[in-house]
């Protein structure tokens, strides 16, 4: 984690990490980090919703995303209580409609997680109606051997960098 932070630091302006605010368990916000992949004046919106996410890109940043690194940092949330290992992914506190699927479908109840049933089966590409489907096959089959297949099959896309956005 030092060596990226340093990464972050000698390439581009701006502190080493990115806070946003999340939606967590019970809907409550909280602050998570990141490692900064972006610069520091790309508007506050998911980085899909961009008219050109490379434009906005710190030299690092495509790396830190599809390597999944800049996630590192989180593990501050997971030690706080704030995360978990294995949850659905924390919401952007503006992502009104995905918050608004998961509460309805008692999504909510579950503490977010570094990574997720979503996350091993599309990630990023997923619309939020499937991924919402997907966080609610994993409310209604949690399990410790789930939780295991989750975080094997993690390892495996992250080592393959794959389904993360560009």
């Amino acid at each position: 984690m030092l060596v990226i932070a340093l990464a972050v630091k000698f390439t581009s302006k701006g502190p080493i990490l990115y806070w946003s605010d999340r939606v967590g368990c019970n809907n409550a916000i909280f602050r998570m980090p990141k490692f900064r992949t972006m610069r520091t004046d790309t508007p506050e919106v998911a980085t899909h919703l961009l008219e050109d996410p490379q434009r906005w890109r710190t030299p690092i940043g495509k790396f830190l995303r599809k390597s999944s690194l800049d996630e590192l940092p989180q593990i501050l949330n997971i030690v706080k209580g704030e995360m978990s290992l294995v949850g659905p992914r924390p919401a952007l506190f503006n992502q009104d409609d995905l918050i608004k699927l998961r509460t309805q479908k008692g999504i909510h109840y579950l503490v977010p997680g570094l990574t997720g049933w979503s996350q091993i089966n599309g990630r990023d590409e997923l619309p939020i109606t499937i991924k919402v489907e997907y966080d609610e096959y994993y409310l209604n089959n949690r399990s410790f051997f789930l939780d295991l297949k989750i975080i094997a099959l993690t390892v495996v896309k992250v080592l393959k960098m794959e389904s993360v956005a560009q």
